[in-house]
């Protein structure tokens, strides 16, 4: 007989392709078609009235531009006479990054915390109490209330309380008087700063699942304050973002108030702020490629504060 011979075994050896990410993405979004579809006109209007200005915003700001000429590729020139020669932007800077860092927090805060007071209310109560918080801030005339208050007469408000009862002789030029124009912009900004972001916590609040406050209850938590940071705020995390955008916008892009208030420019600059100050270079002197540079370096600021301030959203309820 003849010896037979023993092969080893060989495993086969299946070559199964992956799928690459692409494509497994390209799958994903044939699936869900209907909500690209859907999200389509928001998206087309966003590209076209958001995207796409900022993209060119930025490419003019390596350009000398000025609305006659065709731009004028200069590189960095912008920004060197920006940050080293500009000592008008130097002040608009510091006006900016104080008022910013008084406004915002502060402002966010008030937002929330009336918010989370009114959401206690009867509904009838509630929608009242809504209003009455959320109207400043799409009053048309409210500059003009301020100017009576701060008129540098004797008829003025607040210098006819002062004299009245003793505490000053004369009246004071609180809009023309250097060392009060930027605390008087910080005062008014916050009577207007519960606008969009206190709806929305609101809404929030009006969203919150019942059924996790009592779990919370069964789990340990004792008070109101324990409740709200671990179940409250956790559970409306969307809307602090939101509010949180909001908020920091608000106080970076601070315009309208300086100007109604203060006058353009305001006295010493004491007033003025980087959208201002662009507002100067962008529709006055009409110089596109520095008031881009302006633009871009307010950009670059606002995204560094949402950045901060998601990383510090992320640590509620921990």
């Amino acid at each position: 007989m003849q010896a037979e011979t023993s092969h080893p075994t060989v495993p086969n050896l299946i070559h199964t392709n992956k799928p690459s990410r692409l494509a497994l993405k390209w799958k994903e979004m044939k699936k869900s078609k209907h909500h690209y579809l859907l999200m389509s006109p928001y998206m087309l209007i966003f590209f076209t009235f958001t995207v796409i200005p900022v993209v060119f915003s930025l490419i003019l700001s390596f350009t000398y531009f000025n609305m006659l000429e065709f731009p004028r590729f200069v590189g960095l020139q912008n920004y060197s006479r920006l940050l080293l020669d500009d000592d008008v932007f130097m002040i608009a800077l510091k006006n900016t990054l104080l008022f910013a860092l008084i406004t915002g927090p502060i402002s966010y805060i008030a937002c929330f915390l009336f918010a989370w007071i009114i959401n206690e209310l009867s509904p009838k109560v509630r929608a009242f109490m809504t209003l009455v918080f959320y109207a400043p801030s799409i009053a048309g005339n409210v500059f003009f209330i301020w100017l009576i208050v701060f008129s540098g007469d004797r008829y003025g408000y607040l210098n006819g309380f002062l004299m009245k009862y003793g505490f000053k002789l004369e009246p004071t030029l609180w809009l023309t008087t250097e060392k009060y124009i930027l605390p008087i912009i910080i005062i008014v900004q916050l009577w207007l700063s519960l606008g969009t972001s206190f709806l929305a916590f609101i809404a929030g609040l009006q969203t919150i699942d019942k059924s996790l406050v009592e779990a919370g209850a069964m789990d340990g938590i004792k008070n109101r304050w324990q409740e709200l940071w671990y179940i409250t705020l956790p559970s409306m995390r969307p809307q602090l973002m939101f509010g949180a955008v909001m908020q920091i916008t608000a106080s970076f892009a601070v315009a309208d108030v300086s100007i109604a208030l203060a006058g353009f420019p305001s006295v010493n600059y004491a007033g003025h702020t980087i959208v201002t100050h662009l507002i100067d270079y962008g529709t006055i002197r009409f110089e596109m490629g520095y008031a881009s540079a302006i633009a871009t370096v307010l950009f670059l600021m606002m995204i560094g504060a949402n950045m901060l301030t998601q990383k510090l959203l992320r640590r509620v309820g921990e």
